[in-house]
């Protein structure tokens, strides 16, 4: 009789096996449910600072190359200078150049004259989501970012201005906006 007492007891005080599995089931369905929600948004926060780091450590190289050189390097739509790459301190990234964070994007080192588009030479790093001409395949790379806004199109950037008339395209730098990653006010969202 006393032992059957004791067993009562203990199993007052714990847990059967078929309690612990199903807490184990509700933990991992919860943990399942939160990496859902949670590790896209933090994936993307990862590829915008990946973003803003990379293009600040070319723009750097490009200021040391025309230190060096007395003068930028030229216009590189679609990939980054040979040159520039040896001004850049960390040579992971140097080797997946011109690959960008996000998917499908490339970098490219942007040096315009001044025109009717912008009234100062122009130095500049740019992120393309794809090929000018290809918006549908730059609709499923463009950045799930609150900046990204539904006019965007194949010729739209991101850019980090060096210096001079900076904008999202060339030519037509308000029929194709962008964003300015080290720009502030107004000059962030603006095509030119």
């Amino acid at each position: 009789m006393k032992m059957g007492g004791k067993i009562n007891r203990l199993r007052s005080h714990g847990f059967t096996l078929i309690e612990l599995t199903i807490i184990i089931a509700v933990i991992g369905i919860l943990t399942v449910i939160t990496a859902a929600v949670i590790i896209p948004g933090s994936q993307e926060k990862t590829r915008h600072t990946k973003a803003m780091n990379e293009l600040s450590a070319i723009a750097s190289a490009a200021q040391l190359y025309a230190a060096k050189n007395d003068d930028f390097p030229a216009d590189s739509p679609g990939f980054i200078p040979d040159d520039l790459k040896n001004f850049i301190k960390d040579d992971t990234s140097a080797t997946n150049w011109p690959n960008a964070p996000w998917s499908g994007s490339t970098y490219s080192f942007n040096n315009w004259p001044a025109d009717e588009n912008g009234n100062q030479q122009t130095y500049q790093v740019t992120i393309r989501f794809c090929n000018p001409g290809d918006t549908e395949t730059c609709k499923k790379n463009f950045p799930k970012e609150s900046w990204v806004k539904d006019n965007w199109d194949s010729y739209s950037t991101v850019y980090h201005c060096i210096s001079g008339s900076c904008r999202s395209d060339q030519n037509k730098p308000k029929e194709h906006p962008g964003f300015c990653m080290n720009c502030t006010g107004s000059m962030k969202e603006m095509g030119h």
